[in-house]
């Protein structure tokens, strides 16, 4: 008995994800932070996916070193830096959703380290209860 995988796609689309990691300080204002609202740090694990439906000419999505080299600089500019000082974010929260601009979701569900599933779709409306 063979196993046999059937593919259905209405659209092909390759991917590659570059991660990168920046450590900030900051606080955040308002009852529902509890001792968060006290300076703190933080370090962010940013993984960027770059999507394609054809690889470019050299079968690549994207050049995996300029990518990192990017990331790694955009990264620089927020590394080691205390938020709450930077005139960008002033009167901000700047809470992981913030920062991550969150307006769709994206989850991935291993099943093991050799299977995975995911859903992506918009953001859904959370009661705050």
């Amino acid at each position: 008995m063979g196993l046999h995988l059937i593919v259905q796609a209405k659209e092909t689309m390759y991917s590659v994800n570059v991660r990168d990691h920046f450590m900030i300080a900051h606080s955040f204002r308002g009852e529902a932070f509890g001792p968060a609202q006290r300076l703190h740090g933080a370090t962010y694990v940013v993984d960027v996916e770059f999507r394609r439906a054809a690889l470019d000419a050299d079968g690549m999505v994207v050049d995996i070193a300029r990518a990192t080299d990017v990331l790694r600089s955009v990264l620089g500019e927020l590394n080691l830096r205390n938020l709450d000082d930077e005139p960008a974010f002033e009167g901000r929260n700047t809470t992981t959703e913030f920062a991550g601009g969150l307006a769709s979701l994206r989850v991935r569900l291993h099943e093991s380290h050799v299977a995975w599933a995911a859903y992506e779709g918009p953001m859904p409306a959370l009661d705050r209860r």
